[in-house]
């Protein structure tokens, strides 16, 4: 029968603070001091108290602890988890306790460039950024071996499946890509992270692509595909508003009667007029004095 795992759960642990144990312990130790003379004089009593007074400074002195801030202990005994201890400073348990610290700092990773095959196939280098911080220790501790091993490998596993999810680049204007669209593209990137981190007790503040490119062996190919896409495009433009420039236009002179019409003059007023507007040099203007045949 397959064995399923044992989900951890974070608890607060039964520790105390530092400083009344210390206190304690300074106690003890005068004690002891005070003792010292009745050891001297051979006195049982005097015995009995030092040694007392020892066993008790070595023994809370093993159950000391310090938690500096955005840390944390988790509290083991005889290998079993007993809860975590969040209090920062000096802290005191049990001394037959093990606290195991694990820092709740953010953590900032800069993945190394793999490279994918994006929607349509094209081959792509792909590196990410991502701020993690562990929110539950005992996941983070007991579920997963080395958490920050697992976390560096789920964060290459998230960057190649969304790498893959989408297009580099668009043909289509209202569909999401990895060039275009950073905003979508970045929030589907932490979504899969905080699922795959989830078992270990991991979250993500934030993350974001930091290299984007095509694949060197087909960089070239495509630099001039996005070239001549901004040609076409630029042309586009520029034959539209021609249109409509010349357009306005003729219905302006006809409305005004500035000058009649007829199917060759409105003809030969287009051709000038978008020759005029698309051209890619200036124009030289040539002026008839007569009337036009």
């Amino acid at each position: 029968m397959e064995q399923e795992l044992t989900r951890s759960k974070e608890r607060r642990a039964g520790a105390t603070g530092g400083y009344t144990m210390l206190a304690l312990v300074a106690a003890l130790a005068v004690i002891g001091i005070v003792a010292m003379p009745q050891v001297a004089a051979g006195s049982v009593i005097g015995d009995v108290v030092l040694i007392a007074a020892v066993a008790g400074v070595i023994f809370i002195a093993k159950g000391f602890y310090m938690l500096q801030p955005n840390h944390a202990a988790a509290i083991i005994v005889f290998g079993r988890y007993h809860g975590t201890d969040r209090v920062t400073g000096l802290r005191w348990t049990l001394p037959w306790a093990t606290a195991r610290k694990i820092s709740l700092r953010a953590n900032s990773v800069l993945s190394e460039k793999i490279k994918v095959n994006d929607l349509r196939g094209n081959p792509i280098e792909i590196a990410a950024q991502v701020v993690w911080r562990v929110t539950d220790t005992a996941q983070a501790l007991f579920d997963v071996d080395y958490f920050r091993d697992f976390t560096q490998v789920q964060i290459e596993a998230a960057v190649r499946t969304i790498g893959s999810r989408y297009p580099y680049d668009d043909h289509d204007p209202h569909e999401v890509t990895l060039r275009a669209g950073h905003a979508q593209v970045s929030a589907a990137l932490r979504d899969e992270l905080i699922a795959r981190l989830a078992v270990a007790g991991i979250t993500v503040d934030e993350c974001g692509f930091t290299h984007l490119a095509y694949a060197q062996e087909i960089a070239g190919a495509m630099l001039r595909r996005q070239q001549a896409q901004a040609v076409i495009a630029a042309r586009t433009a520029l034959v539209d508003g021609a249109v409509g420039m010349v357009e306005l236009a003729v219905k302006q002179l006809a409305d005004k009667n500035v000058i009649t019409f007829d199917d060759d003059r409105r003809a030969a007023l287009v051709s000038n007029l978008l020759v005029v507007l698309c051209s890619e040099q200036d124009t030289q203007p040539v002026i008839s004095a007569g009337a036009m045949a």
